[in-house]
């Protein structure tokens, strides 16, 4: 054991990397430092309301936060690690735990936009005055971006080319996986998840029709993982099934635990990898793969090009006559608009915080398309109300949809064609526009 080890105390700043497994920051606090504190922060920013009026998380994703939090709690105190958790701004709160616990060094996740940006920064002010270091890792890649063929300011603009190099050029690293600190070093913590009045906001109900009935947490995430690849085998038909739209078993449903990190995209690939070498290699399988290297290209693209994923005109910069009327604004939220397949898919998203792959492109391109509306302000309620937000994939595909990101065709949706091909029974127009919209 090194002296460092001995003699140090590291603290593992959790953001969205909400695991155990295969978590870098957590691997390196526990192979360098002999004591080590997690501390989560339930930042009171992301529960206020946003510039369009709509909370930043709203309660469906507040729900699946809180119980991945209670969840990495459980995994940490196996490992011996207390996990401190707040309501409160990191940058607050982070120096305090400094002090108190002599912190040598703070491990945590590299972000890139905006928000997270000027807490890193905020963060580092306030440790002007300390020994602390900050050490930070990508850790939301599949493809890290130090094995990728290309600079990093200079990612193709079209998916295809990115996929194709990445597959010919690029590997996905091994798993990491922190060994249990020493039980003499396990400090309890009383601190818990903000209650729901704390966060200003109604526990939702599970709705019996729900496409996403699952909880949060780690152990979740590796338990779908287990079931929808080698207890069911869905996997294989995962191509020819993910444009379903009633359910649990038309998709993987994964991206929920990977936006909040419950699990990494590098477990997931290499359960596919090994689910191909043992029962099934076959266009379904690799079809998981394909969509996990797109959820790597929205990150790329945001990492190039920063700010400009949040602005009207896209990466591309291009002027369009986009309209505000929250009048047509509301309608589509409220499932009121002049399409039933578009009302179907709102009305399941407000009651439910989830909607189909197929259900979200659809309701995009007739919001920016058909209604043409300012795609910002749908892109901030998909962030409300999204289970699996994940900034770069949410703001990725809206302005692809929008026609002002990485589509070179511009497409635009026909959404009564949609409804005929992918619901031509009408059985899931008639299970949600049967509805009403009242929660």
């Amino acid at each position: 054991m090194s002296k460092e080890k001995e003699n140090s105390t590291a603290l593992v700043w959790f953001r969205n990397d909400l695991r155990t497994k295969d978590q870098h920051s957590l691997y390196q606090a526990t192979t360098k430092h002999r004591n080590v504190i997690g501390v989560y922060c339930f930042d009171p920013r992301q529960f206020q309301k946003d510039r369009f009026g709509f909370p930043k998380t709203n309660a469906f994703r507040a729900k699946f936060l809180k119980e991945t939090v209670k969840e990495l709690r459980l995994s940490l105190r196996e490992l011996n690690i207390p996990l401190f958790i707040y309501f409160e701004k990191p940058e607050t709160i982070l120096p305090e735990l400094i002090s108190e616990y002599d912190i040598s060094c703070i491990y945590t996740q590299e972000e890139w936009t905006s928000e997270e940006k000027e807490i890193i920064t905020n963060l580092k002010k306030n440790l002007i005055e300390t020994n602390v270091t900050v050490q930070t890792c990508y850790d939301q890649f599949l493809f890290h971006p130090d094995d990728v063929p290309f600079a990093l300011n200079d990612i193709p603009k079209v998916f295809t080319t990115f996929r194709k190099k990445l597959e010919k050029y690029s590997e996905v690293r091994p798993l990491v996986a922190p060994e249990p600190l020493e039980l003499s070093n396990f400090v309890d913590t009383e601190t818990e998840v903000p209650s729901w009045k704390t966060l200003e906001l109604s526990p939702p109900k599970t709705h019996p029709n729900t496409a996403f009935p699952f909880s949060g947490g780690e152990k979740e995430a590796l338990h779908r993982l287990q079931h929808y690849l080698f207890e069911t085998r869905q996997l294989s038909t995962y191509k020819h099934t993910r444009n379903g739209l009633i359910g649990t078993a038309y998709s993987s449903k994964f991206s929920a635990w990977l936006a909040n990190g419950s699990v990494s995209s590098r477990t997931i690939y290499h359960a596919v990898k090994r689910y191909e070498k043992e029962i099934e290699k076959n266009q379904d399988t690799y079809w998981l793969l394909f969509e996990l290297i797109w959820r790597d290209f929205f990150k790329y693209v945001s990492l190039a090009h920063e700010n400009a994923i949040f602005q009207l005109g896209g990466i591309l910069q291009k002027e369009y006559d986009w309209n505000t009327d929250w009048d047509q604004i509301n309608a589509w939220i409220e499932g009121k608009t002049e399409s039933d397949f578009v009302n179907a898919n709102m009305i399941e998203f407000k009651k439910t915080g989830w909607m189909s792959n197929r259900g979200r492109q659809n309701v995009a391109s007739y919001f920016a398309k058909e209604l043409l509306q300012d795609w910002r302000i749908g892109a901030a309620y998909f962030e409300s109300q999204l289970i699996d937000y994940d900034v770069h994939s949410n703001y990725g595909n809206w302005m692809y949809v929008a026609g002002v990101g990485n589509d070179p065709r511009d497409r635009k949706f026909n959404v009564a064609k949609q409804a005929e091909r992918y619901d031509a029974d009408g059985a899931f127009r008639a299970l949600w526009t049967a509805e009403t919209t009242d929660i």
